[in-house]
């Protein structure tokens, strides 16, 4: 299974209103339930006004489409890294999977992906 790397760094934070959020950058993701709004975006494109913020994310995608019938492929790769003591955060598309990574661990966790047979890229 091919994972390729992200470019830029990410941050994970809560926003107070949709209004914050700048809806023409390249890169984010939007959660909304009845208890937050939560926005996945490359740091640089993070709004001025949190609630809540954290940053230093990298992150890697799962190449590929991946079909709905399929099992067990984000529960592989967060198996292998929690092995190691290193946590994800995940976030799903239509197409495929997203795993960010804490910046500290980007790199050892790609090196042990890669020596359990994943192909970097």
């Amino acid at each position: 299974m091919e994972l390729k790397k992200l470019a830029y760094s990410l941050t994970v934070c809560k926003v107070a209103s949709w209004e914050e959020i700048n809806t023409s950058s390249e890169f984010f993701f939007i959660g909304k339930t009845d208890e937050e709004l939560s926005l996945v975006c490359r740091t640089e494109d993070t709004p001025a006004r949190t609630t809540e913020r954290e940053d230093g994310w990298k992150a890697f995608r799962i190449q590929g489409v991946l079909d709905f019938s399929l099992v067990g492929i984000l529960s592989g790769i967060s198996g292998i890294l929690a092995a190691q003591g290193i946590g994800i955060f995940a976030v799903s598309t239509f197409n495929t999977d997203y795993i960010l990574v804490k910046e500290e661990n980007f790199d050892r966790a790609l090196d042990i992906l890669a020596a359990e047979g994943y192909r970097i890229v």
